[in-house]
């Protein structure tokens, strides 16, 4: 269940090549934590939690000898410590059991460091000229197969590490462990290679793709260009690696509070331009799957939602103010002291971040069943949820949505695009802009003909059967649950 469930949607360890018995311990432990997290009956969560916790013991205890394992292929030592710690913290981070999580968070900053300790960072990348030619013999095609195999997973996992803090992070209101927009790793290779199931098929896909050693460092200078041109990023991304340049852009999201810039922080203006190329290159990607590029979509507008507002930051303000007690998010990020819900939820803002959660809804029912438990669904739909039930505390029943959404439109004002005052603004443009600009979605308003209306009381009742099927796979999705319950009780 761990291979066929949940590597596809978080792909880091290499199914075509694994040996159970060139394993540690602790790392199958954990990776049959997350496995039966699938199996549907409440014994095997139970059973997990067990399983997890005989790991974690493990890692905690044994993490010096653990640290100088160096596997048949490996580039450097402590690549399964690494491996173990991130699934574990997986694990952990959206288990139902709150213990769990916070365990995982305090011990969630090591894998950095053990990386860098064990010179990750510094390890060279799988070089294209030691691949073997079609007519090489089988033994040499399998050998320099496992040795890039190894090489793909422990830059993966590390990239995962990236992913995982970005979430954690969200999910917390605190500060990224690291800084995300200097990492210095190089950009994977396609997922066709790595997901190949022989040797001459892996040999195929790796001789017709073009190198590319782009780093993501260069990656995030590109989409902050010194004059704010918009462009569009040349790279050919996987799906995984701009899940990677996403938590980045989070990353930055989270360092600004309320234009208050921290030091060497981009603007929250260049913050939006950059998810607008990374938007545009999603939608240029034609080598995405379906589910793929809705998951990558779902990441994307959960990102651009947060530009508008820190989502959990005002999820823990409704909590505190209507005295529901929460454990969802236990970190120190509060919204501004006088914050006026009522205000916001008539804000351009507030517009923005509501067509953001109807697409992450939507997206979310739109996923195929199988693919309908990526790391941050929880999550997402969390911060949509918190969209919709401020709306409806500040009395907009229902809004008038656009047709069709323009996203450059949804995303960018015009201080963003630096195309002068805000008083004179065109009021001429797409249904998008003149939903933000407007207002033209307020519940008291007429209705335009093929628009689309959403009933935000009925929407969150949608969405608390959502996270009872979420809390199958992830327990955290049980306390998100318990909150929207409360929360629409308010509504009525």
């Amino acid at each position: 269940m761990f291979f066929v469930r949940f590597i596809p949607t978080f792909p880091i360890l290499h199914r075509a090549t694994f040996v159970f018995r060139e394993c540690t311990h602790a790392l199958l432990l954990n990776a049959i934590a997350i496995g039966s997290l699938y199996l549907g009956p409440k014994v095997s969560v139970a059973k997990g939690e067990a399983l997890w916790r005989l790991a974690h013991t493990a890692l905690s205890t044994s993490w010096q000898s653990m640290i100088t394992h160096n596997g048949p292929y490996d580039a450097c030592k402590g690549v399964q410590l690494m491996i173990t710690a991130l699934l574990g913290q997986i694990y952990g981070a959206l288990s139902k059991n709150r213990a769990i999580r916070t365990t995982s968070q305090v011990f969630h900053p090591l894998g950095f460091l053990w990386a860098r300790h064990c010179g990750m960072y510094d390890s060279e990348p799988y070089s294209l000229d030691n691949l073997p030619s079609v007519d090489a013999p089988d033994a040499e095609k399998e050998h320099q197969w496992r040795i890039w195999s190894a090489r793909e997973i422990q830059q993966r996992s590390l990239l995962a590490y990236y992913v995982l803090d970005g979430l954690v992070a969200q999910t917390s209101s605190d500060d990224a462990s690291c800084r995300h927009v200097a990492n210095p790793l190089s950009l994977p290779s396609s997922e066709e290679a790595f997901d190949a199931s022989t040797a001459d098929e892996w040999l195929a896909h790796m001789h017709a793709q073009k190198p590319d050693q782009s780093s993501f460092r260069t990656i995030f200078r590109s989409l902050f260009p010194p004059a704010g041109n918009f462009r569009t990023l040349e790279n050919r991304f996987s799906a995984f690696s701009l899940r990677v340049v996403l938590e980045g852009l989070q990353s930055l999201t989270s360092d600004s509070d309320d234009n208050e810039l921290a030091v060497g922080v981009p603007s929250q203006s260049d913050v939006r331009r950059a998810l607008a190329q990374v938007h545009e290159t999603i939608s240029m990607s034609i080598h995405f799957t379906a589910a793929e590029r809705l998951e990558i979509l779902l990441r994307w507008h959960t990102v651009c939602l947060d530009t508008t507002i820190n989502s959990t930051a005002l999820s823990r303000h409704v909590c505190s103010r209507y005295n529901i007690v929460q454990h969802v998010s236990v970190g120190c990020g509060t919204v501004r002291p006088g914050f006026d819900l009522v205000k916001w939820a008539n804000s351009e803002d507030a517009r923005r971040a509501v067509l953001h959660a109807v697409a992450i809804q939507d997206i979310v029912e739109q996923l195929p069943r199988g693919r309908a438990h990526a790391v941050h669904m929880p999550s997402s739909l969390f911060a949509a949820a918190t969209i919709f039930v401020v709306f409806s505390l500040a009395g907009v029943a229902t809004v008038n949505l656009p047709r069709n959404t323009v996203w450059q439109d949804a995303l960018l004002s015009h201080s963003d695009l630096n195309l002068g005052h805000e008083d004179i603004r065109p009021r001429s443009g797409s249904e998008t802009k003149r939903f933000v600009e407007d207002g033209n979605g307020a519940s008291s308003l007429p209705l335009p003909i093929g628009d689309s209306v959403r009933n935000l009381l009925y929407e969150l009742n949608s969405m608390q059967k959502l996270f009872r099927c979420l809390s199958s796979q992830w327990g955290i999705a049980h306390d998100m649950e318990d909150i929207i319950a409360q929360w629409i009780q308010l509504c009525h």
